[in-house]
């Protein structure tokens, strides 16, 4: 054991502390987000979200049952009830003045003047006794308690994002925005890169070179040429311009060339004595995508799957633009917008929004990370 830790180089040590510790920094804040969502607008005021499951103290005020309520017992005088907690807890000390709160401990008899005695319990309930009838002119103490708080978590933040706040509706979407444009480029950048990769056609070289020039276009510089030319084309055939079928063409056209691109270099990569041999057995080029190129290739499909989905579940900029504002179309990233305008102060709902938002970026990726992890080796070719 000590040995080989012993060849471990420095190097690697390095990368293995840089990996752990851009995993805590990216787990952090989106723990604090978690927590954060969970709590109650007064919880997140008073304390830290990290201070959530320890639980927290408070400082109260609350007043005893005056002497109207004395009853004697024997040459005692005694007034006792249950004091009211706001925000429930229990006491854990108490005090007469509000710089001592925690004087007295709570459930202990505390000796005050004129022999009086004062029991304060956890659950609210006092005893105050007095050796002798109370003055007629007494009045009613107060009293200052420390009470403490259990850790306390809510869902009724996430019940108002999805229900109140319309985010239910652009939760839904986006979904409906995202996975077609997802699925669309997917399946025309496979085509094309298996044509770029191990199809002979003229001009296949200049077609390769345009899709590498494609990728360094700003999304700003080609979005409103798209637009227009969108626009034109659908007044000439009368289709409505906020629609989404206009902003899944959008999407495939800034992901296509750099879905072609990683899908081109993966494929070209694949061993040609597959693809030889599988058209030496008479199979067509669609048979050879469909039962041969596709499997081999998930590793690379999975990973521009990743990042198209990402990419456009985050996106403002291009559905503002194609869908316009309207409520029944506002994808997530809007609404959210709009929502931070006018709920700038309530941090509860803002956080349970943003944790709304990368619930599903996490599943896709953690779902699809297991086959690139899987599929690293797909391809591979034994010797007979």
């Amino acid at each position: 054991m000590m040995g080989n830790l012993g060849r471990i180089g420095p190097a690697r040590i390095f990368v293995h502390a840089a990996v752990l510790l851009i995993v805590f920094l990216w787990l952090l804040p989106t723990l604090g987000i978690f927590v954060t969502a969970l709590r109650e607008r007064d919880q997140i005021v008073a304390s830290g979200w990290w201070t959530a499951f320890a639980g927290s103290s408070r400082t109260t005020a609350a007043r005893l049952d005056g002497p109207d309520k004395a009853k004697p017992e024997g040459a005692n005088f005694v007034i006792s009830g249950t004091l009211a907690v706001e925000g429930g807890g229990k006491i854990q000390s108490f005090g007469l003045r509000v710089q001592e709160p925690a004087a007295y401990k709570a459930g202990a008899p505390a000796a005050l003047e004129n022999g009086e005695t004062l029991t304060i319990n956890a659950d609210g309930s006092y005893r105050y006794q007095k050796s002798g009838p109370f003055g007629a002119d007494a009045r009613a103490k107060r009293v200052y308690l420390t009470v403490a708080t259990p850790p306390q978590f809510t869902f009724d933040n996430y019940r108002t994002v999805l229900g109140g706040e319309g985010i239910g509706q652009s939760f839904i979407n986006s979904l409906t925005v995202t996975i077609p444009a997802t699925v669309i480029p997917i399946l025309i950048a496979a085509f094309a890169a298996y044509a770029l990769a191990w199809m002979e056609f003229p001009g296949r070289a200049i077609l390769i070179a345009l899709v590498v020039g494609l990728i360094v276009v700003p999304l700003q510089m080609s979005l409103i040429p798209l637009l227009r030319i969108y626009n034109e084309i659908g007044q000439i055939f009368g289709v409505p311009s906020k629609t989404y079928p206009g902003i899944w063409m959008a999407h495939t056209a800034f992901g296509l060339p750099l879905a072609i691109y990683l899908l081109r270099n993966y494929i070209s990569g694949l061993p040609k004595e597959i693809i030889e041999s599988a058209r030496v057995d008479g199979a067509s080029d669609f048979d050879i995508f469909v039962r041969i190129i596709l499997p081999l290739s998930f590793p690379a499909l999975a990973s521009f799957a990743i990042f198209q989905f990402l990419w456009v579940w985050n996106d403002l900029l291009i559905a503002m633009v194609f869908l316009g504002t309207d409520k029944d179309h506002l994808v997530l990233t809007a609404a959210l917008n709009a929502l931070l305008g006018s709920r700038g102060g309530n941090w509860e709902i803002l956080t349970a929004s943003a944790f709304v938002t990368i619930i599903i970026p996490l599943l896709v990726f953690f779902g699809l990370q297991r086959y690139l992890v899987r599929g690293l080796l797909a391809g591979s070719v034994k010797g007979g």
